[in-house]
């Protein structure tokens, strides 16, 4: 039996990485800051609540994991927030903090405590959720696209450092994805840009090739590739599962 530990796994993106991981037959343990969103996850994973910057329990975290599993085969580095959505003056320091800390931070503390027991056993596998965001940049989302640019320079300094061990390291982009999470991005960037929310929706659908948004699975699966041995050659790299992203503010 394999191990993951997928962060923020309660819902969303990391539950459907979670339940794609168990259906491939890893064993499973989820964190999430709340432990609300950990209350019905399916019988034989394992969970822990505890908020992604906190040092001090993320600490504790991988020390029980030590203890209980003996080590851990592949990480989701996958905990993050929208952020704001405002123009750049109107952003205040706090929230701008704030996103940073939790969508850098986060991956950051995760990658810190998982490498020592990876380089142990001279395997793993390092997925961090980055997003088209940390590709392309969007209006209006400084803090958030600031921060999902720089955990793919995190990612590529892991897949250096952590290669000579055996030890991968990729970036999952994936584009607007169908789910309560985008629904508020949606209703954010219409009240900043003066539009509907069907309107907005309608444009990120129109700025890429295939004209719709991803499913959390669509995302889910391409994690489950990068921590198979499928991927073992695949390092470094920062994959999108967007639909191909042609324009990402389409003006419609």
């Amino acid at each position: 039996m394999r191990r993951v530990l997928i962060t923020a796994g309660g819902s969303g993106i990391g539950r459907a990485m979670a339940e794609s991981f168990a259906g491939a037959g890893f064993q499973v343990w989820v964190t999430d800051v709340s432990a609300v969103a950990l209350a019905d996850v399916p019988e034989g994973w394992r969970t822990t609540a505890v908020d992604a910057t906190d040092e001090a329990g993320v600490r504790e975290l991988f020390a029980e994991i030590a203890e209980t599993w003996g080590g851990l085969d592949v990480l989701c580095a996958n905990a993050g927030i929208a952020g704001p959505t405002a123009l750049i003056e109107d952003i205040a320091l706090e929230d701008w903090r704030k996103c940073v800390s939790v969508n850098l931070e986060g991956c950051f503390l995760a990658a810190k405590y998982a490498a020592p027991l990876m380089k142990a056993a001279k395997a793993g596998a390092i997925i961090v959720t980055s997003s088209t965001a940390g590709q392309y940049g969007y209006p209006n989302r400084a803090p958030y696209c600031s921060a999902k640019w720089a955990v793919i320079g995190l990612m590529k300094t892991l897949a250096m450092e952590l290669g000579p061990f055996g030890i991968r390291a990729n970036v999952i982009c994936p584009g607007a994805v169908e789910g309560p999470r985008m629904e508020g991005v949606l209703e954010r960037e219409a009240a900043a840009k003066g539009m509907t929310r069907d309107e907005v929706y309608a444009g990120y659908a129109a700025g890429t090739s295939m004209g719709r948004f991803v499913e959390a699975s669509d995302i889910a699966n391409m994690a489950v590739f990068l921590g198979s041995d499928a991927a073992r050659l695949v390092s470094g790299q920062v994959i999108a599962v967007d639909g191909h992203t042609e324009n990402p503010d389409p003006k419609v």
